[in-house]
C-alpha cells in the first residue's frame, strides 16, 4: 500500500500557510510556492546517482534535504500532493523540442495535467528555466501569464513560452495518461543514457529573491527583471559557493563531480 505525503514537511518546505482544498487560488499557489522554494537541478545524475522516484526517496531529497531535482522528481511529488488535496492529477509524457526536432526527441519529459473548475490546466513545475509558476490553461492560445501559451497541432499539443524576447517551442505532447512504470523507464534513460543531456551538462535553475539564476555548464546567468548578467563558474569550489547561496543546500560531493562537456575544468 502507498503511503501519503507527509502535506505538513511539504508545506513547511515551501513555505505555504494559505488554503489546503482543491481550487483553483490552492493550485496556483502552490505550483508559485514550489517553484519558487524547491529548485531544478541534475546534480546527482552527474554524480552517477539515478534519482529515485518513490515517494520517500523524494521527500527525503526534495523536502528534508532541501535538495532540487529534474522534471520526474518535480511532477511525482507534486502529484501526491494534489492527490493528498483532492486534485486528480494526470501524468503525461513529452518531447523536449527546444534543441531538437520532435523526432529525434525521446518522450522523457513528465508533466501534469489537472481538471478543476470546469477547466484542465497544464502544470509543470519541473521544466527548468522555462518553467511557468502558473498553471497554464489547455487550450489553444490559452495563457498562463505572459510567458506560457499553449498551442495545437493536429494531434500534438506544444508549449509555447516567451523567452529573450523570442517565441519559443517547449515540448510537444499527445496527452496520453501515462503509468509510474512508464516515467520509471524514461528516468532510467534520462539519468544513465550516454545520449542524455542530463548525463553530459550540468543544469540547474532556481528562483532568487529578485529574479532568478540558471546554469548551463559553467555559464551562469543571473535574471533581475529585464536585466541579465552573466558569469563563468571557475572551478568547482564555486560551483558548491553558488549552491550555498543561490540555491539553499550545500552538497559537498561536487567536489568530485564530472561533467562530460566541461570535463577540463580545475578540480
Amino acid at each position: 500500500m502507498n503511503r501519503a505525503i507527509d502535506l505538513r514537511r511539504y508545506f513547511a518546505r515551501i513555505g505555504w500557510t494559505g488554503e489546503q482544498s482543491s481550487t483553483y487560488a490552492t493550485l496556483a499557489g502552490i505550483l508559485h510556492a514550489h517553484t519558487a522554494r524547491i529548485p531544478f537541478e541534475n546534480l546527482d545524475v552527474l554524480l552517477a546517482r539515478p534519482p529515485r522516484l518513490d515517494l520517500g526517496s523524494l521527500e527525503a531529497k526534495l523536502v528534508d534535504a532541501r535538495r532540487g531535482g529534474y522534471c520526474f522528481e518535480h511532477a511525482t511529488l507534486f502529484a501526491a500532493v494534489l492527490g493528498a488535496l483532492g486534485f486528480e492529477p494526470v501524468a503525461h509524457a513529452a518531447r523536449v523540442v527546444l534543441n531538437a526536432s520532435r523526432d529525434a526527441s525521446p518522450r522523457t519529459h513528465m508533466f501534469l495535467t489537472v481538471a478543476i473548475e470546469g477547466r484542465t490546466f497544464v502544470v509543470d513545475p519541473g521544466f527548468g528555466r522555462l518553467a511557468s509558476r502558473v498553471p497554464v490553461p489547455l487550450a489553444s492560445g490559452g495563457r498562463g501569464d505572459a510567458t506560457h501559451w499553449m498551442t495545437r497541432d493536429g494531434d500534438f499539443w506544444i508549449l509555447r513560452a516567451k523567452e529573450a524576447g523570442n517565441d519559443v517551442d517547449c515540448w510537444v505532447s499527445t496527452l496520453e495518461a501515462e503509468s509510474s512504470v512508464d516515467f520509471e523507464v524514461a528516468n532510467h534513460y534520462t539519468a544513465t543514457h550516454s545520449a542524455s543531456p542530463f548525463v553530459n551538462r550540468l543544469l540547474l535553475r532556481a528562483i532568487t529573491g529578485d529574479g532568478y539564476v540558471t546554469v548551463m555548464n559553467r555559464d551562469v546567468t543571473r535574471v533581475r527583471g529585464d536585466a541579465a548578467q552573466t558569469s563563468r563558474l571557475a572551478d568547482r569550489a564555486h560551483l558548491r559557493a553558488l549552491l550555498n547561496a543561490d540555491f539553499g543546500f550545500d552538497l559537498p560531493d561536487v567536489a568530485s563531480l564530472r561533467v562530460p562537456s566541461i570535463d577540463g575544468w580545475d578540480a
